[in-house]
């Protein structure tokens, strides 16, 4: 029995936060715990998510659905995934939560609400979820029809062990960026560099120098041929190139 807790014990003490790029926004994150999160979950349809990635399997477990904004490409498959998932509870900024819930596209019972500089500890361990700022728009549509998206944001994740994630959502370059790095000790960022609805490569660079992560990885690109942004563009910009991890659909970066 000592030896299984020892074995047990060390497996605790060595097991890492694994962060999963799906590609566009869409992101799975699962905590040294074992807990599963999945943000802005636009996988079925999306064209850069992995074939292996779109089997309902993967999503019978999942912990916590968290939303950045309204748009299609990022609401995405949430409710399939709660479906799939039901257990799994959902958090978005407050407005759109109580449109949706007014709409009954999910049930209140699941939802966590939050707001910007708001956080929740959704597992009742030591993981917080801090809802920030972000720079864009928001609007969610239901049978065709639009309805108010409140506004949009991004979401910092704080793991038990203080590892700190950046999911900055759908945004352009804002001047707070340089609060939330100061203040946050951000341990990894991934940032949109595809341009013209987002943060193009060189304005996603300069939110680097506000941000100061320790690493830092490009999402929502190359999608759509309109998100013409590109890695090596991003890479050209960078004053420092040691921080850049780029990642393909399907692969992990672990904290």
């Amino acid at each position: 029995m000592k030896i299984i807790l020892s074995v047990f014990l060390c497996l605790s003490v060595f097991a890492k936060t694994e962060v999963t790029w799906l590609g566009q926004a869409a992101t799975l994150i699962k905590t040294s715990e074992g807990k599963k999160i999945l943000i802005d979950p636009f996988i079925y349809s999306n064209p850069k998510t992995p074939k292996e990635f779109k089997k309902d399997e993967l999503y019978k477990d999942i912990d916590l659905v968290l939303i950045t904004h309204g748009h299609g490409d990022h609401v995405g498959d949430y409710k399939k995934i709660l479906e799939l998932s039901p257990k799994a509870k959902i958090s978005m900024n407050a407005d759109m939560g109580n449109v949706l819930i007014g709409l009954k596209q999910f049930d209140k019972s699941r939802y966590f609400p939050l707001n910007k500089s708001g956080e929740i500890m959704p597992f009742g361990d030591k993981t917080k979820v801090i809802m920030v700022r972000a720079e864009h728009s928001s609007s969610v549509k239901v049978d065709n029809e639009l309805h108010y998206g409140g506004e949009p944001v991004g979401f910092i994740i704080e793991f038990s062990d203080g590892k700190k994630f950046y999911h900055a959502g759908d945004t352009g370059v804002f001047g707070d960026m340089k609060m939330l790095g100061s203040y946050y000790k951000i341990d990894l960022a991934f940032l949109p560099i595809g341009g013209n609805y987002t943060m193009g490569p060189k304005e996603a660079a300069y939110a680097v120098d506000l941000l100061n992560p320790k690493m830092v990885t490009p999402i929502h690109f190359g999608t759509f041929p309109i998100l013409k942004g590109t890695p090596k563009e991003f890479e050209s910009h960078l004053k420092n190139k040691k921080k850049l991890k780029v990642i393909a659909p399907g692969e992990s970066i672990s904290l």
